[in-house]
């Protein structure tokens, strides 16, 4: 569905996860795996995961944020150490290669203290030759899904899926090319988008928050095997 207004259509992410979960149950097989983008996607991702049945992670990219403005951001960074750079806006700041990797380092930092706290002792997942879906609770620039993305594909996965239940019309349009499948119920044309506008009720997640949504699935299907 293409909207030209913003609009609430979602209740929290627990809802729209389930949404998204209708439009993935063709991916139910031994060889899915679904990966979650921290923060947001966490509470999506785990309604696909019950719904398929599926093994769930995470792949945590972090935005470089422009120096002055730190809402904002002109890049991203994986833990494997993926960049992915808005160029025309990389040029536009005047940004030099050293300021960049040195705030790519910095994120590098950043990525590996969450990933070991999102994992606990747990290795990260075999992904090679299966299936693997990323997801977040939506996508504005785009550039944080392209660095999970490119990173997954470096993990050699057979296929890779994307999946969000809204994004903006130019964020839609830089994902889709990369990936086998981008499912997304709602793909919003419109001059001032936000993610949160989307949504009845919105916040932003804690650390802890999310890493009691993982512990938590771990534990029921600790129970169940």
């Amino acid at each position: 569905m293409v909207v030209y207004r913003v609009q609430p259509l979602f209740r929290d992410r627990t809802d729209a996860g389930k949404r998204l979960a209708e439009r993935l149950g063709h991916y139910q097989n031994s060889k899915t795996i679904v990966l979650a983008i921290p923060r947001g996607g966490v509470p999506v991702a785990i309604e696909v995961a019950n719904k398929l049945e599926a093994p769930l992670d995470v792949v945590v990219p972090r935005k470089i944020t422009i120096p002055y403005n730190p809402e904002a951001g002109y890049g991203a960074v994986t833990e494997d150490g993926t960049i992915v750079l808005n160029e025309p806006l990389v040029k536009h700041l005047g940004l030099s290669e050293h300021q960049i990797q040195h705030q790519a380092e910095e994120v590098r930092a950043e990525i590996a203290q969450r990933s070991t706290a999102y994992r606990g002792s747990l290795p990260a997942p075999q992904i090679e030759g299966k299936t693997a879906i990323i997801i977040d609770d939506g996508l504005a620039s785009g550039f944080t899904m392209v660095a999970a993305i490119k990173s997954i594909k470096r993990r050699k996965a057979a296929t890779v899926i994307s999946a969000v239940p809204v994004a903006s019309g130019t964020a839609y349009d830089l994902v889709k090319p990369l990936v086998h499948e981008l499912v997304c119920p709602v793909i919003a044309r419109v001059y001032h988008f936000a993610v949160a506008s989307f949504y009845h009720n919105w916040y932003d997640l804690t650390e802890e928050e999310v890493i009691r949504y993982l512990n938590d699935w771990r534990e029921s299907h600790r129970a169940k095997d």
